[in-house]
């Protein structure tokens, strides 16, 4: 879409006019935007590397100068952006037209897109199926075609869960890789990273390769890689040594379906030329929970500070119970916690001395059923709610803790067709239901159903040809990866 602007085959105002057209309509269909799109568009660097491509941002905090924003709660009211996020003002930067808002789960504290106050983003490959969470707003908008990437972050897995049930590309950057200023030094703990979804690794690579690096304050800054991402993705990285495992972290079953994904994922990097094997780093559970614990900490302790005052009755019930929780947490706890995110850490570190990937589902289920699972009165244990209720749902979240605790990158790769259709045995037409009434990015892909997971090392300077994140559709060359070499960024 950039190089057909910068060629002048088509205009920017032409794109925005269509974009505008297609969100308005999966917008409504999909239930996906909080707010009127915005008019006009805030600014942008029209000679950016994305210059007039559109994309929406999150309803996840403070993060367009100006704009209202209620993390999807009934209880927040009123609240405005003083300054750009430093990921938004990269995003101008690069030339990125945001849009609109999309939806997103109270305080992002579910894997499930269904706030109370805007009610459930629904799939655009199948309606009666949810998004997953956080960022499910923005992944149903991109997977509709109605824009080709959208703004996204992630502590448990809320890029990567949404990417895994829409079939898109979600990637969560090393710890420190992309900016969390400036309201944060370290966004929950170090567990929160800011990035986005989109709908190939090529998109990916690009957009990292345009808002990565530290800004001023940084805790964990990381050196920029000795070459571009966009150019690591056509380069051959060599052997690679890579693990799979299909056991999640917590000891939950995994759906068989999701687990054969998996191991094929395995049989074709081994095809091509890698040293596969089956292992999985030593992870203590509980030290993942309390590791995790942190995240919800961090979210209820900003609300308590920024909206003391909140009509708690219109919170939501787990919202409730982890706002109890951090009102209740003690320093010793927190530093009990902190110590459980070292151990994780540490563990992690060791692990990928020895390998350079760990391939994983996304998923340990299929995308649920709208209000599925959604527990009636939140658990007890601070524990399982600080976790975002990790026992209750680790069957949808306990395969995403080792990037989120660990700091390392970690992704869903792009989608393949599977044989039944994609994740409900249904195969949709061509940028989902939504999309046909004035599509932005082009032609959709079918929704692959369940799909792989790459987790990285924690390699903040990769040496050429051996890049921190690898993944079976793009690092790696295969075939699978020849069909997008050839179009640029958008």
């Amino acid at each position: 879409m950039r190089e057909l602007i910068r060629s002048r085959e088509v205009g920017a105002g032409e794109v925005e006019a269509v974009a505008r057209r297609a969100l308005e309509a999966a917008g409504a269909e999909l239930n996906a935007l909080t707010l009127p799109l915005f008019d006009p568009a805030p600014a942008y660097r029209e000679g950016g590397p994305f210059g007039g491509v559109p994309f929406v941002v999150k309803d996840g905090g403070p993060f367009v100068r100006g704009v209202p924003f209620t993390l999807g709660s009934r209880a927040l009211r009123g609240a405005v952006a003083d300054a750009d996020h430093d990921l938004m003002a990269r995003f101008r930067e690069a030339g990125l037209v945001a849009l609109g808002q999309s939806t997103a789960p109270e305080f992002g504290l579910s894997f499930a897109t269904e706030p109370v106050r805007y009610g459930p983003t629904r799939s655009p490959w199948d309606p009666a199926r949810g998004v997953g969470g956080s960022s499910g707003g923005s992944a149903a908008l991109v997977a509709a075609g109605a824009v080709p990437l959208a703004h996204a972050n992630d502590a448990g897995g809320s890029i990567r869960i949404p990417a895994s049930c829409c079939g898109l590309v979600g990637l969560k950057p090393s710890r420190g890789r992309t900016p969390c200023g400036p309201l944060a030094g370290e966004a929950a703990f170090g567990l929160q990273a800011e990035f986005a979804v989109t709908r190939t690794v090529r998109d990916t690579a690009a957009l990292l390769d345009a808002v990565s690096g530290p800004s001023y304050g940084d805790k964990y800054p990381l050196p920029a890689p000795p070459v571009p991402y966009a150019r690591v993705v056509r380069t051959d990285p060599g052997r690679l040594r890579i693990a799979v495992t299909t056991a999640a972290w917590t000891g939950t079953p995994v759906d068989p379906q999701v687990a054969a994904v998996t191991v094929d994922a395995g049989k074709v990097l081994e095809w091509i030329g890698h040293h596969v094997t089956e292992d999985a780093p030593r992870l203590d559970a509980d030290d993942l929970v309390e590791a995790t614990a942190l995240g919800a900490f961090a979210s209820g302790g900003a609300l308590l500070r920024a909206a003391p005052r909140m009509d708690r009755s219109l919170l939501e019930a787990v919202s409730r119970a982890v706002l109890a929780e951090t009102e209740a947490c003690t320093a010793l706890g927190l530093m009990a916690a902190m110590d459980a995110q070292h151990r994780v850490t540490r563990a992690a570190g060791r692990f990928f001395a020895g390998h350079d990937l760990l391939v994983t589902p996304t998923l340990g289920a299929l995308p649920a059923p709208h209000g599925h699972p959604r527990p009636r009165r939140p658990p007890a244990h601070r524990a399982l709610v600080a976790a975002r209720a990790v026992r209750v749902r680790a069957v949808h979240g306990g395969l995403q803790r080792l990037g989120t605790s660990g700091g390392q990158p970690a992704a869903r790769p792009e989608p393949r067709g599977t044989a039944g259709g994609g994740a409900t045995g249904r195969r949709p037409g061509p940028g989902g239901p939504a999309a046909g009434r004035g599509r932005a990015a082009g032609a959709g892909r079918p929704v692959a159903g369940p799909q792989a997971a790459v987790h990285g090392g924690l390699s903040p300077s990769p040496p050429p040809g051996r890049p921190a994140l690898s993944c079976c559709s793009g690092w790696c060359r295969c075939r699978w990866w020849a069909g997008t070499r050839r179009r640029g960024p958008g």
